[in-house]
Parts: structure tokens; sequence; C-alpha cells
């Protein structure tokens, strides 16, 4: 194949392929020839023939794009970008996906960018050549001072800045954990049901892992004495259970601390949406309850600011923390420095109390908009549990127990809720739709959404 061909084929593929979209902006004729090693004539003739074909338009002084108005049929993706087990691919197509009621996802339209940006050019431009080098592991200093102080006002704490280390999300703060401090059979107890990921994410790096059931006051601590009293650690989202949103009751929390004290066990508290509750009674986080320093706190920034910013946070029991630096030192790099040194400005300037303040007041009216318009569409088929506050609702089905159909069928009109059996271990099970409301503007667009698929799922429930 000649030089032109190629270059016309190479351009021709990528196109095809959709790594170049229409509208990119592709190399200028001298550019590539230079590049490429060939004359500026190769170059020119492949160009031509994309050209005459469709695939490219000449903007004269504007360069060479990639036809905008190019209509090409969307290709499904490669077979090795699907993964083997079918449930985690509906999660990961939930979360992913853009539509209505996505679960997890913060507030997109009240975020303050404007302030953001600033903050974010004002760490720019305080850029030295120190912040090139390769950033701490446990974490941007002034980001895990910010942190502390955040948690200990808050959420009840008393924790100092150098028990806090930063993660790149609740998955790596997990797995880290138990890195540095299980031995590989120690006993994992689980809640039944549990977060999806974190579930899936245990099965394969505890090899003991067990589970205990979820009722209206949490975790069932009666449960977990009489089975796994021998357990080493116990994860629980206390606050507002995921994915049931229950609060775990003050008997069960101190009996649980109870517990880890006299067995010296470890309880995980995973505070994921703890900043979001909707009345006074609020209950302090599990890890200030804990006198005998046995809880070890997780949090996450990407409930309250944004996922894309992949940075969540553990509070350590203070004879922990050296333990998990050298663990840290080994297995982790450290977050980019940038955007730590953008969220601890944030943090300390004052700007994320008063989101959250805000955030806490929209959620509470956009849940009850997403109530509304439920019962207004559907108003014999399901009923809600409401908690005190959380990001999602749980709509369990008032007979039958077709939940992931619905759920499969309510996804293809773009409504991306969740089957609420999914995220059981065991054979006990209910059923229902895990819908988030957070970035519902209105209840006329829940309703319009609920809408979609009604006549598809009055036929599916009715049999």
């Amino acid at each position: 194949m000649s030089g032109y061909q190629t270059i016309y084929q190479r351009y021709k593929q990528q196109i095809l392929n959709g790594q170049l979209k229409p509208g990119d902006k592709v190399a200028s004729i001298r550019v590539l020839a230079a590049d490429l090693g060939v004359a500026k004539k190769t170059v020119e003739t492949a160009y031509s023939i994309l050209i005459g074909e469709g695939y490219l338009v000449s903007q004269g002084a504007h360069g060479t794009r990639v036809n905008p108005d190019l209509k090409l049929q969307r290709r499904p993706p490669p077979d090795n970008i699907a993964v083997a087990d079918h449930e985690l691919q509906q999660l990961i197509d939930i979360r992913d996906n853009a539509g209505h009621f996505r679960l997890g996802i913060p507030s997109l339209d009240a975020f303050p960018y404007k302030k953001w940006l600033l903050l974010a050019a004002k760490a720019v431009r305080a850029m030295r050549p120190e912040h090139m080098l390769i950033p701490p592991v446990m974490g941007h200093q002034p980001l895990r001072q910010a942190i502390a102080n955040y948690v200990n006002i808050s959420r009840g704490l008393n924790c100092s800045p150098h028990q806090v280390c930063i993660t790149s999300g609740y998955k790596q703060s997990l797995a880290l954990i138990l890195q540095t401090l299980a031995a590989p059979q120690d006993k994992v107890v689980y809640e039944d049901p549990g977060y999806f990921f974190g579930h899936k994410l245990l099965q394969r790096i505890a090899k003991n892992l067990h589970y205990a059931p979820v009722d209206r006051d949490g975790i069932n601590v009666d449960y977990l004495l009489k089975h796994h009293q021998d357990a080493r650690f116990v994860i629980i989202t206390p606050a507002h259970h995921s994915p049931l949103a229950v609060t775990l009751s003050l008997p069960r929390r101190q009996q649980l601390l109870n517990w880890a004290q006299t067995r010296q066990a470890w309880i995980i508290e995973d505070d994921y949406d703890g900043e979001f509750h909707y009345s006074k009674k609020v209950l302090p986080a599990l890890k200030s309850q804990d006198p005998g320093d046995r809880v070890i706190y997780v949090g996450t920034f990407s409930k309250t600011i944004m996922p894309a910013m992949r940075t969540s946070y553990i509070v350590l029991p203070k004879k922990l923390v050296n333990r998990f630096h050298e663990t840290a030192e080994i297995v982790a790099t450290g977050l980019p420095l940038l955007p730590q040194q953008i969220l601890s400005r944030f943090i300390a300037e004052g700007h994320f109390f008063k989101h959250l303040k805000k955030m806490r007041s929209l959620y509470q009216a956009r849940r009850q908009m997403v109530l509304n318009a439920l019962h207004q569409v559907y108003p014999q088929r399901f009923y809600v549990e409401l908690s005190d506050g959380g990001m999602h609702l749980v709509a369990f089905l008032k007979s039958g127990s077709q939940d992931q159909q619905l759920a499969e069928l309510w996804q293809q009109h773009q409504l991306l809720v969740s089957p609420l059996s999914l995220w059981y271990a065991g054979k006990t099970k209910r059923y229902g739709l895990v819908i988030g409301y957070t970035n519902i503007t209105s209840e006329q667009e829940a309703i319009t959404a609920f809408k979609r698929p009604y006549q598809q799922t009055v036929a599916l429930l009715n049999g």
C-alpha cells in the first residue's frame, strides 16, 4: 500500500470506529507530513480523497475537520468491554448512563460552579515547583486539616488531621483497611442488603465473608452476636443504610460498640450520605459514640460535591495511623495534588458548609416531588417508608417480586432505577425500586418520566 493510501485508511478507520468524531479537528498537512516523515503531497492526496468521500471538510484558515454532518451508524462497544458478571454490568449501566432518577449523584444543577472555578484558578496560580513532586500518600495536609475540622463540627467526631487519610473512593478505602488490618481468614460481616459495589469488592478480597440482615432499625445486632460473634470486621452504613435508608437505632449502636470493645473487633462505618438529614433530630456519627476507639470512619465527597473528584477519606483510630501510613506507602501513590488543594480551600473557606445547607432543603423538596409524582402515576402499585434523610427512596412493590424485570423495563425509558432485590446476598429479599431524586427539578418532570413506561408497567405488574 502506497503512502497516501496508508494515511487514508488510518483516518477512515479512526472515523468509522468513532475514535475521531464529527467536528474533531485533524492535523494540518504540514504538521502531519513532518510527523510521519513523508512529502506534503502524500498527505494532500490522502486528505483530498477523504474530503471527496465526505469524511473530512476543509475550513480554510480554520483547518481540516471530520465532517460535522457525517452520520455514522453507532457501533456497539467491543465484547471485551462488558464484564462477565451480568448483575455488575447492570449496575454499571445504571451508574454511567444519562437519564432520570440516577443513584448517588449529587445535584448537578445547584453546584456552585463559579466559586469552584475561582478556587481552582487560585490553586493553579499558586503552583510552585515543589507541587510537582509525588503527593503525600496520606493526603494534602491542609485538606486533612479541613476534613478534621469538618467532621469534628458536623459529625461529632474528635479527631486530629494526623488521623485522616485521603483515598480515591470508598472502594479504595475499604481495600486499604483490609489490606492493613485483616488476616486471610478473618471473618468479615457485611449488611444484607448492602451497597452493591462494596459487596462485589468484598467477594473478591475477603475470603471469610458473611452477612447480617437489616430491618427497620438497621443491622440486626442480635443476629450478628448469635451467628458471627467471632467476626473481626463489621461493615455498616448506620446514618442512612444503603439501600434501605434506615438509621441504626441507638440501642443497637450501643450494643454493637460494646461487642466491638469486648471482642477487640473493628467496625467500619460508611457515612456515605450522613450529611443529608431533614429534621433536627440528627444522630451523630457512630464514631462519635465510640469510647473504645474501635470504629474506622469512612467518608466521601462523591455524594456531596461530585463523583468526578474521586476523593474519599478515612478517619483512623490513633493507634492505627502508623500502620496505615506504612501500607499506603507500599500500595498507594497519593491522589493528584491540585484537586486536593481546590477542595481544601472549598471546605476551609466555608463554601462546603453553605452548599450542604442548601442541598438539605433542596433534596427534601425534590424527594417530595418524586414521591408525589410516584403516587399520582402509580397510586396502588408501590409503598414508601420514608427515612429522615438520604439521596434516594425505595418504592416497595405492594405485591409480586418482579422488581428486576420492572427495573429493566424502566431503564429502557431512561429511568435509571435499581431493583432492590439485586442488593441482597441471601435468599430472603424484599422487592422494589431504588429511585434517586437529587437531580429532579420539578414534580412535572418526575410525572412525565414515570408515565413513559406506564402501560408496560401495568401489564407487567398485572401478570
